[in-house]
C-alpha cells in the first residue's frame, strides 16, 4: 500500500461498535467509534489512497469504477482492522444539489410540505422521480411575537437515485450495511462545528476541488465550489521542486507553507482559492448583514503545514484547523497524531459520530 495510508487499531473487538465511510475523490476513509458509559470511544481509523488502485498517484482524485472503490474499501476495513459492520456512507458533494430559497410560509405543516416539494421542482433540473429529495426550514434568528410571518428560508437538498445505487453497491461489496447516505457537507458540519449559532466559514479543501460553506445555527446557509483542489497544491510542489507526486504529498504535510522553494508556488494555488473565498465571504454579509466570525479549514489540504497562519494574514479573522477527533475519547500518546490528520477524516468521524446518535 502507499507511503500515505496509515492505520490505528486503539483497541480490541467491542460490541455496539459504529463505521463512518466516507468514500472522497483521493482516498477512503474510515472511522470506528463506540459508547462506553456516555463518552465517545475511538476504536480505530484508516486512510488509502485510490490512486495506486487506478494507475495513478497518491492524493490524485480518480473516477473508479464501484469494483475498484469497492476493492480498495475490502483492503482499508482488513487493514484497519474494522469490526463494525453498520456504517453511514457520505455523499460527495459534487453529486448533489444544495440550494436555499425563500418560500411562502404556510402555518399547517402539511400545506407547508406541499410548498416546499412544488418549489423544490423549480431548481431541480431532473424529474422528481430520478431522485431523493429533502429539505431544512432554517431556524429564525430573532422570532418576533408581532409581525406575522410571510416567509421562510428552505435548504432544499437532492441526490440522484444513480448515485446512491453506486454507492450501495459499494458498500454491499464491501459486507457492510448502511443505515444512511449523507452528503459530506452536513457530516463536515457535525465533526468540526456543531451547533454553531453565529455565521462560520467552513473551508474544504477536496482533492479536486474546494467546497467553502457558510454554516449558521446549524444549518447550510452557503454554499460554492471552487475548481482547485489539493492535488493543485501537490502538483505546484513537484514542478518547483521538480519532485514525484507521492514526495510532494509528503511535503505538503511536513513544510507546507513554512518557507522553501515551493513557498512562491503555494500562495500563488492558494491566492487563487482564497480571492474566490473572500467573494463569497464578502456576497453573504453583504445579502445578509452580518459577519462571518470565523473561518475553519478541512479536507485533504487543510493539513498543509502553517496553512491557518497563512489564512489569518489574508482574512484578518479567526482561523483554525479542524479537529474532530477532539470529540472523541483516545489515548493521550495519540493526540498529536489525530490533531494532524483530524481534518482528512471530518466526514467520517461526523458519520459515525451521527450512527451514533442513532443508537
Amino acid at each position: 500500500m502507499s507511503g500515505l495510508s496509515f492505520f490505528a487499531n486503539l483497541f480490541g473487538k467491542k460490541e455496539e461498535s459504529v463505521l463512518g465511510v466516507d468514500i472522497g475523490s483521493s482516498s477512503l476513509k474510515v472511522v470506528q467509534l463506540r459508547k462506553k458509559q456516555g463518552r465517545v470511544v475511538l476504536e480505530t481509523y484508516g486512510e488509502l489512497a485510490l490512486g495506486p488502485y487506478g494507475g495513478a498517484e497518491v492524493g490524485q482524485a480518480m473516477n473508479l469504477s464501484a469494483e475498484q472503490i469497492t476493492e480498495t474499501l475490502k483492503d482499508l476495513l482488513r487493514e484497519a482492522k474494522v469490526t463494525a459492520k453498520s456504517c453511514g456512507v457520505s455523499i460527495p458533494f459534487a453529486r448533489s444539489l444544495l440550494t436555499l430559497v425563500e418560500l411562502p410560509y404556510r402555518k399547517d405543516p402539511r400545506e407547508q410540505k406541499t410548498v416546499i416539494e412544488l418549489e423544490a421542482r423549480k431548481y431541480i433540473p431532473v424529474p422528481v422521480s430520478e431522485i431523493q429529495l429533502d429539505w431544512f426550514i432554517v431556524p429564525e434568528e430573532d422570532p418576533s411575537q408581532n409581525a406575522p410571518k410571510e416567509k421562510i428560508d428552505v435548504l432544499i437538498v437532492a441526490v440522484h437515485n444513480d448515485e446512491l445505487k453506486f454507492l450501495q453497491s459499494v458498500i454491499t461489496g464491501a459486507h457492510l450495511a448502511a443505515s444512511f447516505y449523507e452528503i459530506e457537507i452536513f457530516s463536515t458540519i457535525r465533526a468540526a462545528v456543531g451547533e454553531q449559532v453565529k455565521p462560520v466559514m467552513i473551508l474544504d479543501i477536496g482533492a479536486a476541488s474546494t467546497k467553502t460553506y457558510v454554516v449558521e445555527h446549524g444549518v447550510v446557509a452557503l454554499s460554492h465550489a471552487i475548481s482547485v483542489g489539493s492535488q493543485d497544491i501537490t502538483r505546484a510542489i513537484a514542478v518547483s521542486g521538480n519532485l514525484p507526486i507521492a514526495r510532494a504529498e509528503v511535503l505538503k504535510k511536513e513544510k507546507g507553507l513554512e518557507g522553501g522553494e515551493s513557498l512562491s508556488s503555494l500562495e500563488l494555488v492558494f491566492s487563487r482559492i482564497f480571492s474566490e473565498v473572500r467573494r463569497v465571504l464578502i456576497q453573504y454579509e453583504t445579502a445578509h448583514k452580518k459577519s462571518i466570525t470565523s473561518i475553519v479549514l478541512t479536507g485533504g489540504g487543510g493539513i498543509t503545514k502553517a496553512l491557518d497562519d497563512y489564512a489569518k494574514s489574508i482574512f484578518s479573522i479567526d482561523v483554525h484547523v479542524a479537529d474532530p477527533f477532539s470529540k472523541t475519547e483516545a489515548p493521550a500518546f495519540m493526540r498529536s497524531v489525530l490533531e494532524e490528520i483530524g481534518p482528512e477524516f471530518a466526514v467520517a468521524v461526523g458519520l459515525a459520530l451521527r450512527k451514533l446518535e442513532e443508537m
